[in-house]
């Protein structure tokens, strides 16, 4: 029941998913609600997609934690709740990300040796995709949270995409690991001393370069990013487009090249990427955007279901154990 689109594009997304991926699927929230949308697809019972009845739903702007007090039966509750029970292996929502995570971490709690829990983000670079986290679950950290993030996100890129030695960069305003604030300083020491393969500092300009296979930072810093990078992209698809439309020899240029458009769309669009993974917390969360369309949803889907069935967490938490001996 999350997200602008909600619920057609999170049903949309779910039914592809049951098509194209075979995933089981449970759509929790409203069932009339889910019922009239699932009434645009007649095989829906066939490819076995099932309902779990959640009356109430939170908010975009609802105050996570409050709301979830108020609003017992919530459907991103519900959904908690049957991962944590073993009747579902992984959690979606693309609704108020932080009622998700007060949820997750009410219903199934971290892994051994997290503190907290990170999103992590794949992004395109020139090079392959990368991660970088957090990108919003923790507004404030201590650099021990950020040295736990870049053990899961050296985890994630490992398994996830499939990077052997997953380069990672502290992200920082210079190279030196003198710049930065007290934050940045004390977690380039954490780092340096760490069992990873740490580059150094990485600058806002970097990111994308393909330098670093992890990028870590705490969640404002992250999430002001990844929001700033969506804006940018749409903003140059935009003055492109104006400009390629701009005069007939400029469109008849526009349709010879159109396929490198459209690759390059797809290389820098979110909804390629589904979502964000929470990694520390003791059962396979991804949170969506807000925005998801139902492309969005169904690799987020997929997503889920590859972590879940590469038992990801059970890897996250021997890289924590190994970090901590260490």
């Amino acid at each position: 029941m999350g997200g602008d689109n909600a619920p057609a594009a999170i049903v949309d997304g779910s039914i592809a998913a049951a098509r194209e991926l075979k995933a089981e699927v449970t759509l929790v929230g409203a069932a009339d609600q889910l019922e009239a949308a699932l009434g645009r697809h007649p095989d829906w019972r066939a490819l076995g997609v099932q309902i779990a009845d959640a009356p109430d739903a939170i908010g975009m702007g609802d105050a996570p934690t409050a709301a979830l007090r108020r609003k017992r039966r919530a459907s991103i509750s519900v959904a908690a709740e049957l991962v944590a029970e073993g009747q579902a292996a992984a959690l979606f929502s693309a609704g108020n990300t932080g009622a998700t995570i007060v949820a997750a971490h009410s219903a199934l709690g971290n892994l051994p040796g997290v503190d907290r829990p990170a999103l992590a983000t794949a992004i395109p670079t020139r090079v392959r995709r990368a991660v970088l986290l957090d990108t919003g679950a923790n507004v404030e950290c201590r650099p021990q949270h950020l040295l736990q993030f870049a053990v899961m996100g050296a985890a994630f890129a490992r398994v996830a995409l499939g990077v052997e030695q997953p380069r990672v960069g502290l992200l920082s305003i210079g190279e030196e690991e003198t710049k930065g604030n007290e934050l940045t300083k004390e977690t380039h020491r954490l780092l340096k001393a760490a069992r990873l393969q740490f580059i150094g500092n990485v600058e806002g300009r970097e990111i994308y370069s393909g330098v670093a296979d992890v990028i870590v930072c705490d969640g404002f810093t992250g999430n002001v990013v990844l929001k700033t990078s969506e804006g940018l992209v749409e903003v140059v698809e935009a003055m492109l487009g104006e400009e390629l439309r701009a005069t007939f020899m400029r469109r008849l240029g526009y349709g010879l090249s159109r396929q490198a458009f459209r690759s390059f769309r797809r290389r820098v669009d979110y909804s390629e990427y589904g979502g964000a993974l929470l990694l520390g917390a003791a059962g396979v969360v991804v949170v969506g955007h807000g925005r998801s369309s139902p492309q969005a949803v169904r690799n987020a889907i997929a997503m889920a279901l590859q972590c879940a069935t590469q038992r990801f967490n059970e890897h996250v938490e021997r890289e924590i154990a190994a970090a901590a001996v260490s």
